[in-house]
């Protein structure tokens, strides 16, 4: 893999050094380890690793330095061919993501801290995957910054053993034993309570020594003046030394006698804590974030309370005073940090981030509406899921017709577009969902305004659908819509050809109604007499209240209810709740009376009754894509619409079509008022045609 990290700076600190020893240890194991920061300290040390550093300004909060990072970031992931930028902070996350969108780059983050609930710290939870270095802080992003539970991975930082654990030199009793405290120097890390609380202690050890390493930022060089003059008012200022920044952490620690960390606020995990272990040295810290997951309280170590000057002395002491305790805290904190936090450790739970990454792919099918419509998408969820078997797919669509894929086998999961999309703040909202799945591909199969403005702010790498003139600009791929008259499923899949997936003449719509809507069919077939030995065809009444001029005359279907009647052959008539007045006026019309099964089904139960029928007759609507989908031999009649655009996939049918010079219209009002397209479909031949299939 070629992994490229990003940070702000190289320079001392914990997330450089473990920046470092991932780069060490991608680069060892045959990694292509590429790292972007501003540069620092220790870029030597990375790059006589066989690692490589590109220099950006990347640690700079000012926007046109952002933009112009973004482009120079674009180039090198293409130049490097990077699979994975690795963000370890907001800044260069920023860059990062937005450079990630315009490569095949994956965008993963590592979140070291804890981040306000600002916009500006959002985009740490951005990652297609997202690594905490505490369980602390994988709570903070679910939490505070909505960063979804699935997407967190936690990895604790680590400790490079052998560079730590040093030769220590035996005390002799008239040694000084020395405390150190490492951090920067700022008051979130409570220097003042440690010195004071080091004012105690050498109260009762005069001899003791104490070293503060590390310095402060350029902002808080007041602080510091401020820390000197409270060590010169307690007069400790011969026992206490300021050391600044310094790169013999290990060689300083294998001197110490005890670490104090002192945090005052939330520490996201403590590396200094598992550094001084390795060394051999025994630790007392502040009881704050993830510095409690570190070290378990009087067996790995002390906990204090933050801001208790007094508990950390008493803590320190009693390590000074009792090395057999001492003792016993290093032997079990290495034996914790051999079980957790080695290197090898954390850089193959990283490498495994990695791996899931480039091997998890997932694909939004976007078919709003209409339930027909959606119906005949079914193909291309196969034929998706077969191109891209280990695939996360899910389909976004309306609540209505979500039903029809519940139970889709090769869906992973539906989301639900609100009916009000079209409106901005809604369509922004759900925007924000879709960008919570970190799609990799958008399969916009809807083509419409909506749609491809869903399909741009989900912000995947791709997005394929037609350029049909409706916003198509927003789509990475898009074909020129240029043929018409085609099947629909066919012109479905022109879109997929971009995918490299080929259209088979053989395919077929499928739908999965459960055993509960099969039971529910039994019962309604049982309410009306209809045993499995009878012959009986279903009959969709009417289409929906946009398309009157594809119903079919109430009147024919009474005869042909009666027709049939004499062959006794039994009609079954389904629709909407809207057509129940429809059927009673048929009922009343018709001598052989046929079942009444209007608006008692649900889509799924309507396909398992379907599935009874010997055939089954339907308009151009979603009840004739219902029984395509359910192999029933399906009659159906097309006036107002092409048959040739608009006639699903099927093994027997018959299409019924009276040529006229108006059609197809595709106007839901008769212009001549003869409605002869539909008229002259005569009960007579749609009879003959009903005997010759079941036949």
């Amino acid at each position: 893999m070629n992994i490229l990290q990003i940070l702000p700076e190289l320079n001392v600190g914990g997330v450089e050094t473990g920046t470092v020893d991932m780069a060490r240890y991608l680069a060892a194991h045959g990694h292509k380890s590429i790292v972007v920061s501003n540069g620092g300290g220790l870029v030597e040390v990375l790059e006589t690793q066989g690692c490589k550093h590109y220099t950006l300004p990347v640690h700079k909060k000012n926007l046109f330095t952002m933009f112009r990072c973004i482009s120079k970031l674009v180039a090198i992931i293409n130049y490097e061919k990077i699979d994975i930028v690795h963000a370890r902070s907001r800044v260069p996350a920023w860059i990062a993501f937005f450079a990630c969108r315009r490569t095949q780059a994956h965008f993963v983050t590592t979140c070291h801290g804890y981040y306000s609930r600002h916009l500006f710290s959002r985009v740490m939870g951005w990652g297609k995957l997202v690594i905490a270095i505490s369980d602390v802080i994988g709570r903070h992003m679910v939490e505070d910054l909505a960063t979804p539970a699935e997407n967190i991975r936690v990895i604790a930082r680590s400790v490079d053993v052998e560079k730590f654990n040093l030769p220590r030199t035996p005390k002799t009793p008239s040694d000084p034993m020395t405390v150190v405290m490492i951090s920067r120097i700022t008051p979130l890390k409570g220097h003042a309570y440690f010195i004071k609380a080091m004012g105690h202690v050498i109260n009762q050890m005069p001899s003791v020594k104490v070293q503060l390493i590390g310095d402060a930022p350029a902002k808080k060089q007041a602080y510091k003046d401020e820390l000197v003059l409270l060590v010169k008012r307690l007069g400790i200022e011969e026992q206490v030394e300021f050391l600044g920044n310094r790169r013999d952490i290990p060689e300083l620690l294998s001197k110490a006698d005890c670490l104090v960390l002192s945090t005052v606020t939330h520490e996201a995990f403590g590396r200094v804590i598992i550094e001084a272990q390795a060394a051999g040295v025994p630790v007392v810290a502040t009881r704050v974030g993830g510095v409690a997951e570190i070290i378990d309280h009087e067996k790995t170590g002390l906990l204090v309370l933050p801001k208790d000057a007094d508990g950390i002395s008493r803590a320190v002491l009693r390590i000074l005073k009792d090395p057999a305790l001492a003792a016993g805290f290093v032997l079990e904190a290495k034996k914790k940090i051999e079980d957790r936090y080695t290197l090898v450790k954390m850089a193959d739970a990283t490498v495994a981030v990695y791996q899931e990454l480039m091997q998890t792919m997932k694909i939004l099918i976007i078919k709003l509406t209409a339930v027909g419509d959606v119906v005949l998408t079914t193909a291309a969820f196969a034929a998706i899921r077969n191109k891209f078997p280990n695939a996360q797919i899910f389909c976004l669509t309306s609540y209505e017709a979500s039903a029809i894929v519940q139970n889709c086998p090769h869906l992973n999961g539906t989301i639900v577009v609100n009916p009000k999309a079209k409106r901005l703040p809604e369509l922004w909202r759900m925007s924000q969902e879709l960008r919570r799945y970190h799609f990799d591909k958008v399969v916009d199969l809807q083509n419409n305004r909506t749609s491809h403005l869903l399909a741009f702010l989900a912000m995947a790498h791709e997005s394929y659908g037609y350029n049909n003139g409706k916003f198509a600009f927003l789509l990475s791929r898009k074909l020129d819509n240029d043929i018409r008259n085609i099947p629909p499923v066919e012109h479905q899949f022109r879109i997929l050809k971009m995918l490299n997936i080929n259209y088979d003449a053989n395919v077929r719509l499928k739908l999965w109604p459960s055993a509960k809507d099969e039971a529910y069919v039994q019962s309604l077939l049982d309410s009306e007499w209809l045993s499995g030995s009878q012959i009986f065809v279903g009959l969709n009444v009417s289409a929906s209240k946009q398309w009157p001029t594809k119903n079919w005359p109430l009147e024919y279907i009474a005869k042909l209810c009666d027709i049939l009647g004499q062959k006794n052959i039994r009609l079954i008539l389904t629709g909407e709740n809207k057509d129940k007045a429809l059927v009673r006026k048929i009922l009343h019309k018709a001598h052989a009376k046929p079942a009444n099964f209007a608006g008692k089904t649900t889509i799924l139960q309507l396909a398992a009754l379907v599935k009874r029928c010997r055939v089954y007759i339907s308009m151009d609507s979603a009840p004739l894509h219902v029984a395509a989908a359910m192999q029933v031999p399906v009659i159906a009649f097309f006036g107002p619409t092409d048959f040739r655009r608009h006639m699903p996939p099927s093994d027997r049918f018959v299409v019924l079509h009276k040529p006229m010079k108006c059609s197809p219209c595709y106007s839901s009002i008769c212009k001549i008022k003869t409605h002869a397209c539909m008229n002259d479909i005569v009960p007579e031949e749609v009879a003959r045609q009903v005997i010759q299939l079941i036949k």
